[in-house]
């Protein structure tokens, strides 16, 4: 009996903790409230206004020539590509033509007429002399000479407008580049008949890129921020990391009846001739510059037709407040939206996780 009550003895004192242990209150973690809710502090600052023009980069007109062929022929040894640099006087192709026979054959036939012209002459000053020859018949030989050697000019001019010396026989012409610049295109090719009067299609297409046009359609609401010589930027896609400045060299006077636009043209610089013909871009021009908000886009919340930001206060809690929000600021890994009416000077706003919120007044 003692060894049963020595038993029960300690099975009761070990069932004491074990009880105790079953009406314990468990210890509790500390959670954060509001756990992924980033917030900061804004504060107001002086932003600009940009009006950002589409735009695309085009030759200067004055300084494009289309070459044309001098004469009826055919082209020999075209020598030039698309995108090729050619110097002043460059020879870029032959031409073969018939024509230079006969301008040669009407010079040859104007020299005959001077010499039978020049002796007639000579015969009615003989005459007028001894009274033999009126002074009216002797006034229509000194034209006709006059006619002769005028005529005598006039073929020789010729030849040297289809690019042949007056002693020289041959019947191929070089055909030479105008001016130094890139060859924008090309419109014939080796063995292809040309024709002087009635051809269509040039040659080549050559421009002097030192200096580009950039050219925009600017809507008429917009006119009042053009004014003649004002700088501007031009943002290239091809350079991202470029930015070239130029002026405003022209707003045309005349709308588009189509679209309402105007033309804006910036003449630029263009030293490298890292702008091409057609490539796009955007004129930017500065506007005034006012007070303005610049927060992360992860703050800027949409329902409907709503834009809201939250913002905590002093107790902790968050309010939702409606804000109108401008530009987006966009400087590749980071994106920021202007807010220009909404915020105050110091408020704590919800940068990331406001989706989660709701605000107060619903709670």
């Amino acid at each position: 009996m003692k060894i049963r009550i020595e038993v029960l003895s300690a099975l009761a004192i070990a069932v004491v903790p074990l009880t105790a242990c079953k009406h314990a209150s468990p210890p509790v973690e500390q959670q954060p409230s509001n756990v992924g809710v980033e917030t900061t502090v804004v504060h107001s600052t002086q932003n600009t206004d940009y009006l950002e023009v589409p735009a695309h980069v085009t030759a200067d007109p004055a300084h494009v020539v289309r070459m044309y062929p001098p004469l009826s022929g055919r082209i020999l040894g075209l020598n030039i590509l698309p995108g090729q640099n050619v110097d002043k006087g460059q020879v870029i192709a032959q031409l073969q033509s018939n024509d230079i026979a006969i301008a040669r054959s009407d010079f040859e036939k104007a020299k005959i007429e001077i010499i039978r012209a020049d002796a007639a002459l000579q015969r009615g000053k003989l005459l007028l002399a001894h009274d033999v020859l009126s002074q009216a018949d002797f006034t229509e030989l000194q034209a006709t000479d006059e006619v002769a050697h005028s005529e005598l000019d006039r073929t020789r001019q010729r030849i040297h407008e289809l690019g042949f010396a007056e002693n020289n026989l041959s019947d191929t012409v070089a055909l030479r580049a105008p001016i130094s610049g890139v060859v924008l295109d090309i419109g014939t090719a080796t063995g292809e008949m040309q024709r002087s009067l009635d051809n269509a299609t040039a040659i080549a297409t050559i421009a002097n890129l030192d200096t580009v046009w950039i050219v925009g359609d600017v809507f008429e609401k917009d006119l009042a921020m053009l004014r003649f010589g004002r700088t501007v930027d031009i943002i290239v896609p091809a350079y991202p990391d470029l930015k070239f400045t130029g002026r405003i060299d022209n707003v045309s006077d005349a709308l588009d009846p189509t679209t309402h636009t105007l033309k804006l043209r910036v003449v630029l610089p263009n030293p490298k001739l890292l702008l091409k013909p057609d490539m796009f871009a955007t004129i930017r021009i500065a506007g005034a510059a006012h007070a303005t908000f610049i927060v992360p886009d992860t703050a800027v919340l949409h329902e409907a037709d709503k834009t809201f930001i939250f913002i905590e206060d002093s107790s902790g809690k968050f309010d939702q407040r409606a804000v109108t929000v401008g530009r987006t600021l966009d400087s590749g890994t980071v994106k920021n939206i202007e807010v220009v009416d909404g915020l105050h000077d110091g408020d704590k706003i919800v940068t990331t996780g406001g989706a989660l919120l709701r605000p107060t007044s619903g709670e």
